[in-house]
């Protein structure tokens, strides 16, 4: 059984070293998907609007690509043309999946030359595009698996997305369910990878370990795995990395990686300001959430104390709820957002907690776990 342990979130102020570079914000996250345009489709009912397009239309030989906004979250979902793109061959090997974690920041080139400068594989070096609304300034290093981490400084861009995009009408049939923006994006490495990765972001990128879980903390009867989180020196920019750990049965580390074949951004984790709102609209329009043993509940209000939202409403939605020291959230976590048993979305909301979600890691795993042994991956 899993071990009970309080989050307790490091608040301490950062060294020099932090911060090597200003990061704002995540400027946007980019999917290589099988089929751009239905994936479109899908996302839709998540409540993203598709604002902008690049392809054959745009004279993009290459590729298409549709940008989609909902408040400060921006997703791009790119496909191939031809079976011979790398594009094709990422999709091959690893299915849908982010390819491109992109961060806002104020100097592309500073980024890039610190990063490298301190061990980061550069891929794209700093270069500027230009189109009648500006001009932008990107730059790429290599990330864990085949991810890559882009810098991207718009400060001279007022475009609706890069140069060589056009803007797309608005789609009526878009409705927002309420998702603000990135709370964090989680990857998976392979086993004894997890350290290598907090090293590569703390020497890199300058971020500092916030909170580290051990397979002490995060375990079931059968499987167990270990985490560390990263973030920036204002904490706003927040990387969990988790690696699989020895257990009695294949962790779900190990089915992803096992499906991605190899190391990725397992998922996004997207905060609402109406967690209750939010999931039964999601619910409503047919997504399917990972739904944990009632039993969970009955021990909740006791655990958790006293919350603004309705401990009914919770069960009867499956949302999980947990407390910290500074206060509490709640979270959701979808099923895989294709056959792969890989990538998911979480929906949280926070109200003061900075952790995220120690105490229900238990419940949580043992959903997982149902849900692999349907597959026949437990």
């Amino acid at each position: 059984m899993i071990t009970q342990a309080s989050e307790r979130v490091e608040t301490r102020p950062m060294d020099q070293e932090a911060d090597l570079f200003q990061i704002n914000a995540i400027d946007h996250v980019e999917l290589w998907v099988g089929n751009a345009k239905q994936s479109a489709y899908y996302w839709k009912y998540w409540g993203f609007a598709p604002v902008a397009y690049s392809g054959l239309e745009t004279g993009n030989r290459r590729n298409a690509s549709y940008v989609l906004e909902q408040n400060k979250i921006r997703l791009v979902l790119s496909t191939a043309y031809s079976p011979h793109d790398e594009m094709a061959a990422h999709h091959l090997l690893h299915g849908d999946g982010v390819k491109v974690i992109a961060l806002e920041v104020d100097d592309a080139e500073l980024a890039y030359r610190e990063s490298t400068s301190r061990g980061a594989k550069g891929v794209l070096a700093p270069t500027e595009t230009r189109d009648d609304f500006g001009r932008i300034r990107i730059s790429a290093i290599q990330a864990y698996g085949q991810t890559l981490l882009k810098f991207v400084d718009r400060s001279d861009y007022q475009g609706n997305f890069l140069p060589g995009y056009k803007t797309l009408p608005p789609d009526p049939t878009v409705k927002p369910v309420g998702l603000a923006a990135i709370d964090h994006i989680v990857g998976n490495v392979e086993l004894g990878k997890m350290n290598y990765w907090v090293n590569w972001f703390h020497q890199a990128l300058g971020f500092r370990q916030i909170v580290h879980y051990d397979d002490k903390t995060i375990h079931t009867e059968y499987s167990a795995l270990m985490s560390k989180v990263m973030g920036n020196g204002n904490g706003r920019i927040k990387f969990p990395i988790n690696e699989p750990a020895e257990g009695r049965k294949k962790s779900q580390i190990e089915e992803y990686l096992d499906y991605y074949i190899g190391p990725g951004v397992q998922h996004l984790a997207l905060i609402t300001g109406d967690i209750i709102g939010t999931v039964r609209e999601l619910k409503a329009r047919g997504l399917e959430f990972l739904r944990v043993p009632n039993a969970y509940y009955d021990s909740l209000p006791d655990r958790v104390g006293k919350i603004k939202e309705s401990y009914d409403d919770i069960a009867e939605l499956g949302i999980l709820a947990d407390r910290d020291d500074e206060g509490y959230l709640l979270q959701i976590f979808s099923r895989p957002i294709q056959d792969r048993p890989t990538m998911f979305l979480e929906v949280i909301q926070r109200r003061g907690a900075r952790g995220f979600g120690v105490g229900n890691f238990k419940a949580l795993f043992e959903s997982l776990e149902i849900e692999q042994a349907k597959r026949g991956n437990l």
